[in-house]
């Protein structure tokens, strides 16, 4: 556990004199580090899956019935119906992440990771989720590069932004900093998750935290494989979160010791090498959604299927995956405003064509981007290596 001067007024706004408490100080003024399992209980694991996959779907339910007994659907409702079903696979699949990293499947490969330029991408990614909830964003990032397995890293990552949104009241603070001696990146994150004007009112809170859900679940054993401090508070209405690296490249004491550590480990396979990131496929034909199925079944993504650019479009709309994957046939001028709209919004994403021509995995040239291309005849051997290459490119 780190020193409480290290964590001591991590969250307080740089504006700000400090106060005399820090913000990850508890009763008797010293950090509360969160309890991570040394062997995940599997039946309180199934037990709070299924509790929150019924409370996502009651709630699907009795809208459908409200539907159904009103014969009318607005464009809201519907928003709000996808929402909720979304919610409910969501959490389905993060239990099966859960599972898998407490079941050790997963061998590292750390490599130096920009974490600031990755926290900053990936609320990218998350901006119009955040937009359409209307919950703001505020960041105070320090330069930081860290010492981690990037699968792992986004699977952390998107694990505490999933956590935020499904809790945040207000606006949600994220800051980087970095501790004096040892050099330590810290990541934390704090918001109201009951408004503020109501907060001094909230009952006392007894046994398991309701901010304990199967997001948090996915962070801590994420955490917990990577070796890294997760220090918390639960102040009557504001969670407070920090996350710390203790591999943080930016000491130059470690630096080299962390390079051969990344030689010597880069050789070391995932079993899920794509585990944490989401590809959604636009494909009007159901042979091609079947192939592109098959084909990546091994590597651990989250997939979504779209039959037309309008889907396509309206799905971005609710958050951007990190890989769009199209039919050739459902190209042109249509297809392409789209892309230029969504590569405005997040640079980074990744596009690979389904063509019926061509060879293997190719590289394609559209206005001056470059962009990969997959043969149809030869898409089970060749998506997953362009998902691996395009994908790490981005990293």
């Amino acid at each position: 556990m780190s020193d409480v001067r290290n964590t001591r007024d991590l969250m307080q706004p740089k504006d700000r004199p400090p106060t005399t408490r820090g913000a990850l100080d508890d009763q008797d003024g010293r950090p509360e580090r969160s309890g991570v399992p040394e062997a995940l209980d599997g039946h309180a694991l199934v037990a709070q899956l299924g509790s929150e996959v019924a409370a996502a779907l009651s709630t699907a339910i009795e809208r459908v019935n409200s539907l159904a007994t009103s014969g009318n659907i607005s464009r809201k409702s519907l928003r709000a119906l996808r929402n909720e079903l979304e919610l409910a696979r969501r959490v389905s699949i993060t239990g099966q992440q859960v599972n898998r990293l407490a079941t050790g499947r997963v061998r590292q490969s750390p490599e130096r990771i920009d974490l600031t330029a990755l926290i900053r991408d990936t609320l990218i990614q998350y901006r119009r989720e955040m937009e359409s909830r209307g919950i703001e964003i505020h960041q105070s990032l320090d330069p930081a590069k860290v010492m981690a397995d990037p699968t792992l890293m986004f699977t952390l990552l998107q694990a505490l932004i999933d956590w935020c949104l499904e809790h945040a009241k207000s606006a949600i603070d994220f800051r980087i900093d970095l501790t004096h001696w040892p050099i330590h990146a810290r990541l934390g994150c704090s918001f109201w998750h009951i408004p503020q004007d109501q907060a001094a009112d909230a009952p006392l809170q007894l046994g398991p935290s309701p901010l304990d859900t199967m997001s948090w679940r996915l962070l801590e054993q994420a955490a917990a494989l990577m070796g890294l401090g997760v220090f918390r508070q639960d102040q009557p209405g504001r969670a407070v979160r920090v996350i710390e690296f203790t591999h943080t490249v930016n000491d130059p004491v470690t630096s080299n010791d962390a390079a051969r550590r990344e030689d010597t480990q880069r050789t070391l396979v995932n079993s899920k090498p794509l585990a944490g990131n989401h590809l959604l496929v636009l494909a009007a034909r159901r042979e091609t959604r079947t192939m592109v199925k098959e084909s990546i079944r091994h590597m651990g993504l989250m997939v979504d299927f779209v039959q037309s650019i309008n889907e396509c479009r309206e799905f971005c709309q609710g958050g951007l995956p990190h890989a769009i994957a199209h039919e050739s046939a459902l190209g042109g001028e249509k297809f392409e405003a789209l892309r230029a709209e969504l590569l405005k919004e997040m640079p980074a994403l990744v596009f690979i064509e389904l063509s019926e021509q061509g060879h293997g995995y190719q590289v394609r040239e559209v206005a001056g981007r470059h962009f990969a291309s997959v043969n149809r005849d030869a898409l089970v051997e060749a998506l997953p290596a362009a998902l691996m290459f395009e994908l790490s490119r981005t990293r």
